[in-house]
């Protein structure tokens, strides 16, 4: 007997393949029969008119934390991501040294700063009960709704082996040899493999630069050539020249890195502009180059454009301007006084304008800006508005309005830039850009920047702007672009397609109507902390492992996901 049947679905397999018609019977976890079923189930619902699709793999979230106080990857699970990628970036919750339980406080100040993590949740949704890799695996076995797998910090192995020194030092032949050691234990727990950092955005809790940007390329190899030691492992990846454009040394890295490993490099986030047309080329070199020496290099980018606001009142993408971190630093009454100069904003805005704002030139047009939430007296009426609007009302330069407006709320006032690369050349690139072997959809970053951006929803908007609006890629593709294709990077074993035998990860959507609904804050994390949610809309059911975790947008309570760990639930993926 078969635990569940979906009856008349149109089945969209994952594989790029045409659509069919058919009946899906999972049993044990498993999808058991494709076809005309008519063997009984226990349960049965009828699916006609509506797509039946693999559940979606998400490659770059930061769901490390959330899940031990939200075990269903909220929004993503009502997106219909039944696997998520999680210790990316460099940054994980472990190891953590048994000797030093200070290190558990400077790891929730680095990721409340680099990540966006409420500290407060930090604090009060986990446990932290952990000191080596295993035992933070061990920690989430069988308590979570989706599937999920973990690299290894680079910034944690340095810590546990180095301590402080870890910020600003060089490890001993010694400490090299215990980081390896320590990488080798993780991995055998089931690590997916090395996430690293060494962009220049990435500060920690005390504003000093994390601790894998001060290793050097003898440290990053000897990892990367540990990496290729266990079977169905990775690398991720993050260098500066990941926001605009590589330089020679990065890529050479880079391609090193993977070519010693033997195994897929994966990097985010390539942003696709039509009015930076090199930038695409620049990037893909490093693929190109990679394949070339015996590895492989793949580009992470987003199919749509994730909203993210900003404020002058606590740290975002304005605090990464150059010149802007000291400035947004300050203390409240310091920081409007010095906006207040006309001399200090002129000096800002030619540093926002400038080629070594790299892609934080697209948040200089202040203009463009819509006025969020709004909380004194003064600015009542300008929620929605566009800054330009007011500014030409006003009799003033944009930037000096929108200081203004913001000062008048002490710096509180929620801002959301509108993108500057909305046009449609810039759409044609992306659908261009989409079908090069070394690029992959995602780069999420769900779990992370909690209350400034939502991108977990990429998934559904995509399907819906494929389905009913733009339609730069067939409902086959887009499906095969969101499930197979990062299951086959990560080798993910019996997942990512709807086919006999593998597991039974499945989303169930209304073509007719899949969505996402605006982004809107909510109170929900521990402490009652912030964050941007978004609801889906058409998702009819998920299933996670054959069990019905989401219906009707609405989470069941059942955790049938599983921490996927490297070798028993992933395929090495070589590259030579």
């Amino acid at each position: 007997m078969l635990d569940h049947l979906i009856k008349g679905a149109t089945v969209v397999d994952g594989t790029g393949a045409p659509a069919y018609t058919a009946d899906v019977g999972i049993r044990h976890g498993r999808i058991a029969v494709i076809g005309t079923v008519t063997e009984p189930s226990r349960t049965s619902e009828d699916a006609h008119g509506l797509v039946l699709a693999p559940g979606f793999v998400d490659p770059h979230t930061h769901y490390d934390a959330q899940l031990f106080w939200d075990p269903y990857a909220t929004p993503s699970l009502n997106h219909g991501v039944t696997t998520v990628a999680g210790g990316n970036c460099g940054f994980t919750l472990a190891p953590l040294h048994p000797d030093r339980p200070e290190d558990a406080d400077y790891t929730r100040r680095m990721m409340s700063k680099v990540e966006g993590m409420s500290l407060v949740a930090l604090e009060e949704g986990a446990p932290w009960t952990w000191h080596s890799f295993g035992e933070y695996l061990d920690a989430l076995e069988g308590r979570i709704a989706v599937n999920a797998g973990f690299m290894v910090g680079h910034c944690a192995l340095r810590r546990y082996v180095m301590g402080p020194d870890a910020v600003g030092g060089q490890p001993t032949p010694e400490q090299l040899a215990d980081m390896l050691r320590l990488f080798h234990e993780a991995m055998d727990a089931g690590a997916w493999g090395l996430s690293t950092t060494q962009s220049s955005t990435h500060s920690d809790g005390d504003g000093r630069p994390v601790a894998s940007r001060h290793a050097g390329p003898a440290e990053l190899l000897a990892l990367a050539g540990a990496v290729g030691e266990h079977e169905g492992t990775q690398i991720e990846a993050i260098v500066a020249g990941c926001l605009d454009q590589f330089s020679d040394a990065e890529i050479d890295l880079f391609v090193e890195m993977s070519a010693v490993a033997g195994r897929p490099l994966n990097w985010n986030v390539l942003t696709i502009d039509a009015a930076v047309p090199e930038r695409v080329p620049r990037q893909l070199e490093a693929s190109e180059r990679a394949r070339k020496s015996g590895g492989r290099v793949v580009a992470l980018t987003m199919p749509i454009l994730t909203p993210m606001n900003m404020s002058l009142g606590t740290f975002c993408a304005l605090n990464l301007i150059p010149g802007w971190g000291p400035i947004l630093g300050l203390p409240v009454p310091e920081r409007i006084a010095k906006l207040g100069d006309p001399e200090v904003r002129a000096e800002m805005l030619r540093r926002a304008d400038s080629k070594e704002a790299g892609v934080f030139r697209r948040l200089a047009d202040f203009g463009r800006y819509v006025i969020g939430d709004t909380y004194s007296a003064a600015n009542e009426g300008l929620t929605g508005r566009v800054v330009r609007d007011i500014a030409a009302e006003r009799g003033q330069e944009p930037f000096a309005c929108l200081v203004e407006i913001c000062a008048a709320d002490e710096l509180r006032t929620v801002l959301w830039p509108m993108p500057t690369d909305n046009d449609p050349e810039s759409w044609a690139l992306r659908a261009e850009t989409w079908q090069h072997q070394d690029v992959l959809l995602g780069g999420s970053d769900a779990g992370a920047h909690l209350d400034r951006m939502c991108g977990a929803p990429y998934t559904t908007r995509f399907l819906g702007d494929c389905l009913r609006g733009r339609g730069l890629a067939s409902l086959e593709q887009a499906v095969k672009m969101l499930t197979d294709d990062p299951a086959r990077l990560f080798g993910l074993r019996d997942r990512g397609r709807v086919e006999v035998g593998f597991h039974a990860d499945l989303v169930l959507f209304d073509p007719e109507r899949i969505d996402a609904g605006k982004a809107t804050l909510v109170h929900d994390l521990p402490g009652d902390s912030p964050r941007l949610d978004s609801r889906a809309i058409g998702v009819k059911a998920v299933w996670v492992n054959g069990v019905e975790s989401i219906r009707e947008d609405v989470v069941t309570g059942a955790v049938p996901g599983r921490v996927l760990r490297s070798g028993r639930d992933t395929r090495t993926v070589s590259t030579r």
